[in-house]
């Protein structure tokens, strides 16, 4: 199979072609749609879920431990192919903890789950379709490059599930399903860090087809 690691000057000229002007005057961002993957086996369902779902995955409310692994924020905006933010959309991720186990009975290494991590958590998009979590990197799972789980409802109604990838980490060109993504799709779920008042951030903005 074709390895589909983002070349980026490729990447740019082919998001400058495919870039124009909508009819209110906003740039079409139609070259960073963000591609749907499959949900995967081990999404928590309600009862599999910690008390606390809220949107920072490292602090459990009532505990005083933090989660294991290396922190950073993940943070961007839900868009329309127009580039008109979303509001009051809710954004759902899923990982595993540090060690590679998921908060899932159907994950059944035997490898103890760390108790001070949620797992999972949500937000809901504000007026500008802002989004954040404080999560963890994500780390290998067996046979998978390390990646987080996202998924967009609105209401009752799921809009899109997708992953997100650590750019330019080395497993992503042996992953099955990163290597299916073309080099514009794989930029378009791609995390890059930077380091933000002395803590680590990733932004990476959701643009969907139909909102």
């Amino acid at each position: 199979m074709t390895n589909s690691k983002p070349n980026r000057r490729g990447i740019l000229a082919w998001t400058l072609a495919a870039v124009g002007l909508s009819a209110t005057g906003r740039p079409v961002v139609a070259a960073s749609l963000t591609p749907s993957a499959t949900e995967g086996p081990f999404y928590p369902t309600k009862t599999m879920r910690r008390a606390d779902v809220d949107n920072d995955l490292v602090k459990i409310m009532g505990k005083v431990q933090e989660a294991g692994g290396e922190v950073f924020h993940l943070k961007g905006r839900v868009l329309d192919k127009d580039g008109a933010p979303l509001e009051g959309l809710r954004i759902e991720i899923w990982q595993c903890d540090m060690n590679g186990k998921y908060l899932h009975p159907g994950d059944r290494q035997n490898i103890e789950f760390d108790a001070a991590f949620q797992g999972f958590g949500h937000d809901i998009t504000g007026p500008d379709g802002a989004y954040a979590f404080r999560t963890i990197k994500p780390v290998t799972y067996p046979g998978r490059t390390p990646h987080i789980h996202i998924k967009l409802l609105d209401g009752a109604t799921e809009i899109l599930t997708s992953q997100f990838y650590i750019d330019g980490h080395p497993a992503n060109d042996r992953d099955r399903i990163f290597r299916r993504l073309s080099p514009a799709d794989a930029a378009a779920v791609s995390m890059v860090f930077v380091k933000a008042d002395g803590e680590s951030e990733a932004n990476v903005d959701i643009v969907l087809r139909n909102a």
